[in-house]
């Protein structure tokens, strides 16, 4: 699976973006989903997840009520939703296929995404 996340740029503190991640190989649609993001001189932290079927997501408490993870498998495409974006929501958001364990924890995915820059002015 290769993907290519891509939707970020710039935003004032309020305002709305739509992250896509974009995954290229036929067995996309058995794996659940996470978006992850990076911050200048943090570790990367989780944000969202989706079952494979789409069923059941899974939120940082930090982007909870703001942020909605969706999938659409016929495309297979992966979105993340963001409102009532904050200045400390600015980071590199990538997108991964979970293969075990936690949907938290990113040394549960693999096969990461390229990254877009999300920047949230003040």
């Amino acid at each position: 699976v290769q993907l290519q996340a891509y939707g970020g740029g710039l935003v004032q503190a309020g305002g709305s973006l739509r992250l896509s991640c974009a995954a290229s190989g036929r067995t996309f649609s058995t794996y659940a989903m996470g978006w992850f993001r990076q911050a200048p001189g943090k570790e990367r932290r989780f944000v969202a997840s989706i079952t494979y079927t789409g069923g059941s997501t899974y939120y940082a408490d930090s982007v909870k009520g703001r942020f909605t993870i969706s999938r659409d498998n016929a495309k297979n495409t992966v979105y993340l939703q963001m409102n009532s974006l904050k200045p400390e929501d600015t980071a590199v958001y990538y997108c991964a296929v979970r293969y075990r364990g936690s949907y938290y924890e990113a040394s549960d995915y693999g096969f990461w995404g390229q990254g877009t820059q999300v920047t949230v002015s003040s």
